[in-house]
């Protein structure tokens, strides 16, 4: 126990030393077109931000993983929440 729990600790302390360019890692093509974009460029027709657009996109992309994986676990995930319904205390 000890020792996962001093591990555990490591591994925040390891995380908090890495420099925050290291976390923000993304796509190179995303990164690319934000930073080579001009502040009045207009996208897509419209006259919002590269920056704009893109975080759209993503919020667009966000939700399919987690439909993904309700759709394979939807029974053990039912059955969870019928468990805790029932539950006593």
């Amino acid at each position: 126990m000890k020792r996962r729990i001093l591990l555990l600790a490591s591994v925040v302390l390891l995380a908090l030393f890495i420099p925050a360019e290291a976390w923000a890692q993304g796509c190179a093509m995303c990164k690319a077109a934000v930073e080579s974009a001009e502040p009045d460029q207009a996208v897509f027709g419209g006259q919002q931000s590269i920056g704009r657009g893109l975080n759209v996109g993503i919020l667009f992309l966000i939700p399919v993983p987690y439909i993904l994986l309700f759709l394979l676990f939807r029974k053990k995930i039912m059955g969870f929440v019928k468990e805790f319904a029932n539950a006593q205390g």
